[in-house]
């Protein structure tokens, strides 16, 4: 004889089961069935494991740039314009350069872990030496305007000057295109995450992704000292 004040759940499928199963019946087996899944497997949609091993992925690519490098200076060229233009035989920055200069300098706030390069150009009118001082010029005046916007300057790797030997449109007149400057990514500032899964891969995703790019208030940088 049964004693009704003690029925523990498998006792009471057992009864069940004697007394024919219905769809309630069955139901109730199985979440007692359920007591015995690992955490989460309710949701796993049969992919366990693939976030993690994304995360191992993703840090590893740091540990060889030149692709990741590509990826990001064509992400720059995207999101801001990445060329200033000058007066002929002169390096200031008139208001449209500067404008364009403050949108890098914003853009690169938000990725303290890059380094960038600044690439000087002339156009073809003069002697090639001059022109390569002039490039340098107009390349030192874009870097000391981004510093003024708050960028440290060990963050702006060279000054390059390609002087008139790349120009954009090739002709030996006045051509404004000709006259520039181009900012492009060059590196990371310090050894980055790399391959051991140090945790603080997750802050670039949250700046990333999350928060727009913009560092959220009181996060670390996502880097290792030298």
């Amino acid at each position: 004889m049964i004693n009704k004040k003690i029925v523990t759940p498998l006792t009471a499928i057992c009864l069940l089961s004697i007394s024919g199963c219905t769809e309630m019946d069955k139901s109730l087996e199985r979440t007692f069935a359920r007591t015995g899944w690992e955490a989460g497997k309710s949701v796993d949609e049969g992919n366990f494991g693939n976030p993690n091993m994304n995360n191992t992925l993703a840090q590893l690519a740091y540990a060889d740039q030149n692709g990741l490098i590509l990826d990001l200076s064509r992400k720059f060229a995207k999101d801001v314009p990445s060329m200033i233009n000058f007066e002929f035989n002169r390096s200031y920055l008139d208001a449209e350069a500067q404008a364009i200069l403050r949108k890098q300098a914003n853009w690169i706030k938000q990725f303290p872990q890059l380094r960038f390069r600044v690439y000087g150009h002339t156009d073809l009118v003069g002697s090639a030496r001059y022109n390569k001082r002039l490039g340098m010029a107009r390349a030192r005046a874009a870097v000391a305007f981004l510093v003024r916007q708050g960028i440290n300057i060990d963050r702006l790797e060279a000054i390059v000057s390609y002087g008139e030997t790349q120009p954009l449109v090739v002709t030996e007149g006045r051509e404004r295109r000709n006259r520039r400057t181009v900012t492009e990514v060059s590196g990371f500032a310090r050894n980055f995450v790399g391959s051991d899964m140090d945790g603080k891969y997750a802050h670039l995703v949250y700046q990333n992704y999350i928060a727009g790019g913009v560092p959220a208030e009181g996060t670390v940088a996502v880097v290792k000292p030298r």
